[in-house]
């Protein structure tokens, strides 16, 4: 099945104008190598072995900051398949389109030297025509940023498929498509108002060289919606949002992601703890939390308000 990435052609787009001439997409992240050997099937394994790498050559960088970067360099070298689409910054507000047409190569001594061919389209596609939500994906921190989930607006921006209205949800579980236009931007506005929530007292979102890193942080079985540390760096959390009811399968998977971070990421002396966001639980989910400690509930309300000038 075609994916849809964006991805950041060198720090605020610096390598852009070469990469559209060259016909291609790159990353380095200190990584000189030729990884033609070194590219597992699974990325968790290629992470066992370059980020005690990237670590040494970057001492400063914590296991969580080297974990992502060692991710997006195995999404970019392997992850991403010939005939995906790839939308990279132009640095001017537009997205030039793409198409992978080649495998990993490796170009010593050249910027971005861990490149895969690609096929650019003429279509570019001005920032402005976005929804909000493939605004705040595509404009997500980051080297790479999977956009699969926003696969029709996506279709009709590069001109795939024809023209037609805008399909809110197709889940049939959504009963209200729209609450469900307001909920599903859930993550977003937890993020912009982090600061002035309970979690945001005892916790930061992960950060790296000042940019946002916590939101849709990847892991080997999906990704985490927010990751936070503690204000004093003594814990790791890891938060999961729902659109609507949450019941008890929501806690095996947080705990899937706790147990990652807590393999991966975490310094022996890291506790990590788990925060599921909803709009409402049941019996279900309470029985489920009652065996499990570190993982809290929190429910959010959607509100709309007139206000009369």
């Amino acid at each position: 099945m075609k994916q849809y990435y964006r991805i950041t052609l060198g720090k605020q787009s610096a390598h852009a104008p070469e990469c559209f001439g060259g016909g291609f997409i790159g990353a380095d992240f200190g990584i000189h190598q030729d990884l033609s050997r070194k590219l597992p099937t699974e990325w968790r394994e290629f992470n066992r072995e370059f980020i005690p790498i990237y670590q040494a050559r970057n001492p400063g960088k914590t296991k969580i900051g080297a974990g992502l970067a060692c991710a997006a360099l195995w999404t970019i070298a392997k992850g991403v398949n010939v005939g995906d689409i790839v939308l990279c910054p132009d640095g001017a507000g537009n997205y030039r389109v793409g198409e992978v047409t080649g495998d990993y190569y490796y170009v010593a001594g050249g910027a971005l030297p861990h490149r895969r061919k690609v096929r650019w389209l003429e279509r570019k596609i001005p920032r402005g025509s976005m929804s909000d939500a493939l605004q705040n994906s595509s404009g997500s921190a980051g080297t790479v940023s999977n956009l699969s989930g926003h696969v029709s607006e996506l279709e009709r921006l590069i001109g795939e498929v024809p023209t037609g209205p805008v399909v809110v949800s197709t889940d049939p579980t959504v009963e209200d498509a729209a609450a469900f236009a307001m909920e599903k931007h859930l993550e977003d506005f937890l993020v912009e108002n982090w600061e002035s929530t309970e979690l945001g007292r005892e916790y930061d979102i992960w950060t790296e060289d000042g940019e946002l890193k916590g939101q849709q942080y990847l892991t080997d079985t999906g990704p985490i919606d927010v990751l936070a540390v503690s204000k004093d760096r003594t814990r790791i959390l890891v938060v999961e949002l729902k659109r609507g009811r949450a019941s008890d399968p929501v806690v095996g998977q947080i705990l899937r992601y706790m147990g990652y971070v807590g393999d991966v990421l975490a310094e022996e002396d890291q506790k990590v703890e788990g925060a599921v966001i909803a709009l409402e639980d049941d019996t279900k989910l309470r029985r489920a939390l009652q065996a499990v400690s570190n993982v809290r509930f929190y429910r959010y309300r959607v509100q709309f308000t007139l206000v009369r000038s």
